[in-house]
Order: structure tokens, then sequence, then C-alpha cells
């Protein structure tokens, strides 16, 4: 990587450290939240009303942090059946669509996420007791973050760094699995 590239990939690094670690937490703080509810409902038979949506808030900061970290590592949801008949050149013009992709809908999420937040900023969670715009919150974080390692993504490639020649060399999920399945013989001189 380029020396004018590092710091910026050094801090993009730690954010998207910080938003896994934030999403790990998360999820673990919903577990105790979701067990609390359940022993409370059925041992004391007296639920609490906040743990039901403290929990689904919390699923959504998970759920948002988790796939803009894994839009910065390429493990998000994508078609890429044409990946894998194409030559280099084809495929790394498809990941730069398939990047200004996700940077368009981060950008989505963004705008409808902030419209979302002034519509219910005023608004109050009576569970909770905090304002209706804490559940749109991790919809624009989100976004913000999306953009972010998109935008990372699509820098890296025009500066020419070679972040696409990895993942030409993995092998597809499906052949790698039925590879490791193969019962090879080991007397035969069977080559896999």
């Amino acid at each position: 990587m380029s020396n004018n590239l590092t710091p910026a990939a050094n801090f993009l690094t730690r954010l998207s450290n910080a938003a896994l670690w934030l999403a790990g937490i998360g999820l673990v703080l919903m577990t105790v939240f979701v067990a609390w509810q359940v022993f409370c409902r059925y041992v004391l038979n007296d639920s609490p009303s906040w743990t039901e949506p403290g929990s689904v808030m919390l699923m959504s900061w998970f759920i948002f942090l988790g796939a803009a970290v894994g839009i910065r590592e390429n493990n998000h949801l994508g078609f890429d059946v044409l990946l894998y008949v194409l030559p280099k050149s084809g495929k790394r013009v498809l990941r730069m669509i398939s990047d200004i992709v996700i940077l368009a809908f981060g950008a989505g999420m963004i705008w409808y996420g902030g419209a979302l937040i002034s519509l219910t900023w005023n608004t109050t969670l009576p569970s909770l007791g905090i304002s209706g715009a804490f559940d749109y919150l991790p919809l624009a974080a989100g976004g913000v973050l999306a953009v972010i390692f998109s935008l990372e993504r699509i820098v890296l490639r025009l500066a020419g760094e070679p972040i696409d020649e990895v993942l030409d060399e993995v092998l597809p999920a499906e052949i790698a699995v039925e590879i490791e399945n193969i019962n090879v013989d080991p007397k035969a001189n069977l080559k896999v």
C-alpha cells in the first residue's frame, strides 16, 4: 500500500475493529436481555417491559455495524457467478460496480435514516423512556460506515492497490467444501 494511503487504512482498520467489537458486545447484551426476560416471565411471573424493545434496538445496532464490517472485509452478500468465468479485467469492473452500488445504498441508508430520525426525534419510546430516533440511529450509522468502507475499496482499486488479487485466488465456497469432503485412500496415488 502506498505511504499516502497507510494512515487512512490504519484509521479505517481501527474503526472497523471498533464496529465489530460493538456489534459483538451488542449481541451478547441482547442475549442477556432475552435471557433476563425469559427468567422474569417464567420464574418471577413479572416480565420487564424494557427487555424486548431494548433487544430489538441492540439487534439493529449489531446487524448494521456487522454488515458494514462485512463490506470492508468483502464478506457481504453478492451474486458472484459471473466472477468465476470472466477474465481479471472483467472481474475488476464488476467489483467496482458492486462497490459503487453499495456506496449508493449506504447513501440511501443515511438519507432515509436521517429522515426517520428527524421525524421521530420528539417522540418517546414508552418502554425505554428515550427518543424514538434511537430506533433509526443504527440505520444511519450503518449507512455512514457502508459509505466509508465502500469508498475505501473504490479508492484503493483506483490507486492500483491489489485488493482484488486475493479474491481471485479463493475457490468458490461450494468447490472448497467439496474438495474438503473428498475421501481419498492414503494408499492410492490420486492427486486432488
